[in-house]
Parts: structure tokens; sequence; C-alpha cells
């Protein structure tokens, strides 16, 4: 059996609404194996987003617990890489220096932290640019630069959090490409919020369904699709049953 990476147990979130309780999030069980790239789906409001930051240390949960390694979360850590869809570059750092910025927090020596970079900047096609600032830069380039910044400390576990959304078609398809690529090389630890079934179905090993809110799982659905896995992939029978049969399940709980 492969070596749990992230579990969560009882995980329970509230948020308060003109006085009255409101139940956003309702986890009994969830593990995330080692190497393994989860994908998160469901209706809209459903808590998916809510559920990563609790695995990010961002948010406390009302009851239950996140465990990583077996160590249980009590806030932001150097073991797990948080990426949001907005692109939180620092404007007045280079990409080098913001790729740098994880390592220089973290005490790491200057001459070790260039190497990192250099390698970083290379592994997500960023090498000619690592003078430039973020303004400077496509989204796409700056989702890149995102993307190195949080490879750059190592961190066990890498949290997304629909962190191609607000790019258009083309260049969705591309990163969606290359962080396959990057999952190939480095076979991270990877949880992967998205609403888009598709890219769900085309990067997941398994795609996990939440309920409408309160978010439940309400199905995890192992995706037997092969890897290395091309863009090519989505056009197959197998990619559509898939993408239909989740799409049942969450036309479904949006009813509800």
């Amino acid at each position: 059996m492969s070596t749990v990476a992230l579990e969560a147990a009882g995980v329970r979130k509230v948020y308060t609404k003109d006085g009255k309780p409101l139940e956003i999030l309702d986890v009994e069980r969830f593990s995330v194996r080692e190497g393994e790239f989860i994908t998160v789906i469901g209706p809209s409001g459903c808590g998916k987003s809510t559920f990563l930051h609790i695995m990010g240390g961002f948010i406390t949960a009302e009851s239950g617990s996140i465990r990583v390694y077996g160590r249980e979360v009590r806030g932001p850590g150097p073991d797990r890489g948080m990426m949001f869809q907005e692109f939180a570059l620092f404007p007045w750092r280079t990409v080098a220096g913001n790729v740098a910025w994880g390592l220089e927090a973290q005490g790491v020596p200057k001459s070790e932290i260039d190497v990192v970079v250099r390698r970083h900047l290379e592994m997500t096609g960023l090498a000619e640019f690592g003078h430039h600032f973020p303004a400077e830069l496509s989204g796409g380039m700056k989702q890149r630069a995102a993307l190195a910044r949080v490879l750059a400390f190592d961190p066990k576990v890498l949290l997304m959090d629909e962190p191609f959304g607000a790019l258009d078609a083309q260049t969705r398809e591309t990163m969606q490409e290359e962080l396959m690529r990057l999952w190939e090389r480095t076979h991270k630890t990877i949880v992967f919020v998205t609403h888009d079934i598709e890219e769900a179905v085309y990067l997941g090993d398994r795609v996990v369904v939440l309920t409408a809110r309160p978010g439940r799982i309400r199905e995890e659905v192992p995706i037997d699709l092969p890897r290395p896995r091309a863009l090519d992939v989505k056009k197959s029978m197998r990619c559509h049953e898939y993408r239909n049969y989740i799409w049942d399940l969450i036309r479904g709980e949006s009813a509800r």
C-alpha cells in the first residue's frame, strides 16, 4: 500500500450569515496517497475551495482534523504549497526573485537558491524570463512563475485552487499539459480544485465529487486513462464517458 500523504477526518466548517449558522462543509473521511493527483469538483458554493484552504491551514474548521504524513495541520507550513487562481506574484520582484522568495524565507544560502531557481525556471519554460517583472508577462507565464515558486521550496503536498480558471481556453489547455508534464517528472502529491469537469478528468487519478452545500463527498471516481496523458486523450470516448457521468452527479446535486 502507498503511504498516505494527506488525510481528513470529520472536517466541518460553519459560517455565520445574518446571525444564523450556515454549514459549508462536512467531510467525514478523505485521504490522498503519496504521489497521487486528486481533483475535486462539485456544484458552485459546495465548499471545495474552503476544504482546500482548511488543508492549507489558512482556514480553521469547527471540528475534525487534517494530517499530512501523520502530523496534524495547525496552520500554514512548508510541507504544503498553495497555488491560487490569482497569480499572487510580488510585482516589485523579478520572476527569479519571486521564485526565490520561499527559499529566502527559509534561510537557504544564496548559492543554493540560485541553483534551485535556475532549475525551476528551466523546468517551467521561463529560463529566458528570470529578469522580467510580472507586469511584463502574459497570464500563462505568470501562472508558470507562480508554479515555479511553489515547486521551488519542495513541499510534500501541492494544493491548487482553480489555478487556471482566469486563463483563456487555449492557454488553459497549455497549462494543463505543462502541469501534467511536471507531475510526471516530479510525482508530487497534488490536490487540485476545479469547476471544469474535463480538466478534472484529464488531470486526476481520482475525481472527488462533492455534494451541494454542505459539501460532503458524493463519490470518488477513479480515472482509468493511460499515463502519460497527452491532450488528445480528451477526445477519447472513455474521457467523454467520465465527463458525462460526473456531470450527471453534479447536475443532480445542483438540482437538489
